[in-house]
């Protein structure tokens, strides 16, 4: 989901997710993967806890 979109949203949206308490979910940007982690899902809130940050190979950097 692009972040312009993310942001349009209000409160109590709802974001339909493909994965499940426990799983394992790449972090993008600009359709790029820079981290990894794992949901984790506290009463009503859901979040990704980051345990991975990924380097870009050298070709991929901007300006590069």
């Amino acid at each position: 989901m692009p972040i312009h979109q993310l942001l349009r949203m209000g409160r109590g949206a709802v974001i339909a997710l493909d994965s499940a308490e426990g799983d394992e979910v790449e972090i993008l940007a600009n359709d790029l993967p820079i981290a990894r982690g794992n949901v984790v899902v506290s009463g009503a809130a859901i979040t990704v806890e980051v345990k991975e940050l990924l380097r870009r190979p050298p070709s991929e950097k901007i300006g590069g």
